[in-house]
């Protein structure tokens, strides 16, 4: 409760996982090949992550290509995840759609989208009156094709108010029945963000239909979670998200992170997916797209559960020695490990205590004996980071479990 508002996370949720296509506008990735492209899409499936934008195919016959094989798999796999595409708000974006839709038998929306903020505007040489008439159209020539659409308007939170109106007014009345708020450049604010979908909404009640909202955000400012969840409060049905964050310039919000937040926030969440999975897919993202994991990264970056520190450690392996997981999970943790496909690691350094020493000797099976610890423990601090495992085997030498 917040100056009077109740905010509630009953509502219903989705995601879209942009990976596949935002994602490799990055500068830094490598486009990962087809079956690399459908391993990934299992992964999404086997998660629970509702849809899945797989590309652009009117981007050339490559990623043509590649969009018609992870539809076909969606088709013969009989998965449930729903497949989209992106599209510029002309004829020949969405005419390879409408082909994909024909060859495979699978329906696909397409992501119609569309530049509208005055500083875009101003650049493009672009009129409000030619804004309506591509959006008019491209919805339309969709529709009348078969295609569930998606309007999306770029730039969404730097845009004026009475232009956002105007587009997405055209846009449903033509027949879109889901439509994106877009954060293209991680402009907004969570308050930012909250008001342009409560506005948007406010739109589509006065329309009398009934249109999903989504929200696709980027982290140029690191507000891209928190943005993520207001536009939900205020009612978003998709959020949008990649692996990694990845994303052009800074990327795009962290889809796994975002989904390790609602399973902590929102009731029941957890048991509607597959979040053990999570950490499989981030290194698959990882080695894929060839986008290393920083050591520190929230909840799927090596450092996330190990400790070194005396007093930390001791707290977890008392937890442990009680044969209690989930206290050992969240001593000294806010992100309980298990949760997630990661487990708490115990490691020796300049800061441990000798209790840090003889449970790695006891996970080793090697007996503790008290010269063996000192010697492991003198060794550590005098160190001037943490050591590795094969650094502690040599110190102990023949001690050593085969």
């Amino acid at each position: 409760n917040v100056h009077g508002v109740c905010f509630s996370m009953d509502g219903e949720v989705a995601f879209n996982d942009e990976t596949l296509r935002d994602g490799l506008q990055s500068p830094s990735v490598t486009d990962p090949t087809p079956e690399q492209k459908v391993e990934l899409l299992h992964l999404m499936e086997e998660i629970g992550i509702e849809a899945v934008n797989v590309g652009l195919p009117g981007a050339g016959p490559r990623a043509r290509a590649d969009v018609e094989r992870l539809v076909e798999e969606i088709g013969q796999a009989k998965m449930k995840i729903r497949p989209n595409c992106a599209a510029r708000t002309l004829e020949q974006d969405i005419r390879p759609i409408c082909d994909v839709v024909e060859k495979t038998g699978v329906p696909v929306a397409a992501a119609v989208f569309l530049g509208c903020s005055e500083i875009r505007q101003y650049t493009e040489d672009w009129d409000l009156d030619r804004l309506l008439r591509l959006t008019h159209d491209a919805v339309h020539f969709a529709v009348s094709h078969g295609l569930e659409v998606m309007f999306v308007t770029e730039d969404t939170t730097r845009g004026h108010p009475q232009v956002i109106q105007r587009l997405y007014t055209e846009a449903i009345r033509a027949g879109a029945k889901r439509v994106v708020v877009a954060d293209t450049v991680g402009h907004a604010t969570p308050v930012g963000a909250f008001n342009v979908v409560t506005f948007l909404r406010q739109i589509i009640t006065g329309l009398g239909e009934e249109v999903i909202i989504e929200w696709h955000g980027h982290r140029d400012r690191a507000l891209s979670i928190a943005n993520s969840i207001a536009a939900y409060l205020a009612g978003a049905y998709y959020l949008h998200g990649t692996g990694l964050g990845v994303g052009e310039r800074c990327g795009n919000t962290p889809l796994e992170l975002l989904l390790v937040n609602f399973a902590l926030m929102k009731p029941g969440f957890l048991e509607s997916k597959n979040l053990s999975l999570l950490s499989q897919y981030v290194e698959k993202v990882s080695e894929y797209l060839k986008v290393p994991i920083p050591h520190n990264y929230p909840v799927f970056g090596s450092d996330a559960f190990e400790t070194a520190t005396g007093v930390h450690a001791a707290a977890v392996i008392k937890a442990m020695r009680k044969n209690d997981l989930w206290l050992a999970n969240r001593v000294y943790s806010g992100v309980p490990a298990d949760w997630f496909g990661r487990e708490q690691k115990i490691r020796i350094g300049p800061m441990s205590g000798k209790s840090n020493v003889i449970f790695w000797l006891e996970k080793q099976g090697i007996e503790p004996r008290e010269e063996l610890v000192e010697r492991i423990f003198d060794a550590a601090k005098k160190s001037n980071r943490l050591l590795t495992d094969e650094e502690i085997f040599a110190i102990i030498g023949k001690e050593r479990k085969e």
